[in-house]
């Protein structure tokens, strides 16, 4: 069976009738015969049609008694079907209506007509198919947001009881040696809480429970709390941080937690895909005034591992992302860039990146703020 093309179905018991159609209908569709109901009905399931163009009037078994059968049929119910028949009163449209017919077909038919019934049935049934895949996905993707947010939960408790104890332990006195496994101990349940969190707030994000809240702040106080966090993980790597805030920064009103978190997770993987020596550069700039509401970009540009432009349609989804063991040697599951991308939203802004691999990454994102 061709798959390149649509396919329709012509039932009818004069031979002339389905060489007429066939002609007008095979330079666009893949075109099947049948010449009574059974064969009809047959031809059907094996074929799973786009359109059947049905006769009425056909002897031993008539048009309605085949769609009525169709329609019975979980395979071939949602087939689109179209009688052709030389019957025109009400009644008789009423009739096959009611049996589930989706259009009509009168004899002697035109073959402009013909053609554009088909095809309207054609885009009718794509479009309904992409809603079904739509439903389909949505629903796929909110079972899943809702094993990770009880899983989520579930793994809060003993994280917290493994960093408390890690905690009691290392003022206890012990060893050097004790000391540095309970460092490590703690950067790697640090790591994990982190992990869990985001896990957290995808979950809530995509039931509505996350919600922004307005403070004022200092952008310049809030980025120096995010150096303090990060920038021993680029020091380690011995990375170099260029840092350019307009000097016209204002105090703003916004979410400032939401806000450090987008910043954070954007320099954090720029700080992770990026080697020994790199340089990240970080620029902050108010693009415009408006109303007592200022419209900032953001720009995190790295030179590091970059990203394929196949990986870059996935790396926002949530339940997608770049190469996988490249995420993996990076230690990293991909769950920042989804989730700085819907606060961002959240924030009325965007997010974008311009990237080529092996020769880094820029990713930039814009948001409107009020004044402080």
């Amino acid at each position: 069976m061709d798959k390149a093309r649509n396919s329709v179905l012509i039932v009818d018991d004069e031979k002339a009738n389905i060489i007429a159609l066939t002609h007008i209908l095979s330079p666009e569709y893949l075109v099947y015969a049948a010449k009574n109901g059974q064969d009809a009905i047959e031809t059907a399931e094996e074929y799973l049609p786009d359109v059947i163009l049905l006769d009425i009037l056909m002897p031993e078994m008539d048009g309605y008694a085949v769609i009525a059968a169709l329609k019975l049929s979980e395979k071939t119910r949602n087939i689109s079907v179209i009688f052709v028949t030389g019957l025109s009163s009400a009644d008789d449209e009423e009739k096959g209506l009611a049996l589930g017919a989706s259009d009509y077909i009168i004899k002697p038919f035109s073959p402009a007509i013909v053609k554009l019934r088909v095809r309207n049935q054609v885009k009718i049934r794509e479009q309904m198919r992409l809603i079904i895949e739509k439903e389909l996905a949505e629903k796929s993707n909110h079972a899943k947001l809702e094993f990770l947010s009880r899983m989520s939960h579930e793994m809060l408790t003993p994280m917290n009881t493994i960093m408390g104890m890690a905690r009691i332990l290392k003022t206890s006195g012990g060893s050097r040696e004790t000391e540095e496994y309970l460092d490590k101990i703690g950067t790697a349940s640090r790591h994990l809480f982190g992990l869990i969190n985001n896990l957290l707030d995808i979950s809530d994000n995509n039931s509505s429970a996350l919600t922004l809240t307005d403070s004022v702040f200092s952008f310049k106080t809030m980025f120096q709390n995010i150096l303090r966090e990060i920038g021993r993980n680029a020091a380690k790597k011995q990375q170099k941080l260029v840092i350019d805030i307009d000097p016209s920064m204002p105090t703003l009103l916004g979410d400032e937690e939401r806000f450090a978190q987008v910043i954070e997770n954007l320099l954090a993987n720029a700080i992770k895909f990026t080697g020994k020596h790199g340089e990240i550069n970080f620029s902050a700039r108010v693009l415009n005034e408006e109303n007592g509401a200022v419209n900032l970009q953001i720009e995190i540009t790295d030179n590091g591992i970059g990203i394929s432009k196949e990986q870059q349609n996935e790396i926002f989804s949530i339940f997608g992302q770049a190469d996988g063991s490249i995420t993996r040697k990076h230690e990293g599951i991909g769950l920042g860039l989804p989730l700085s991308k819907r606060i961002i939203e959240m924030m009325g802004g965007k997010i974008w990146v311009d990237s080529e691999p092996g020769k880094g990454s820029k990713f930039i994102f814009s948001c409107k703020m009020q004044k402080g």
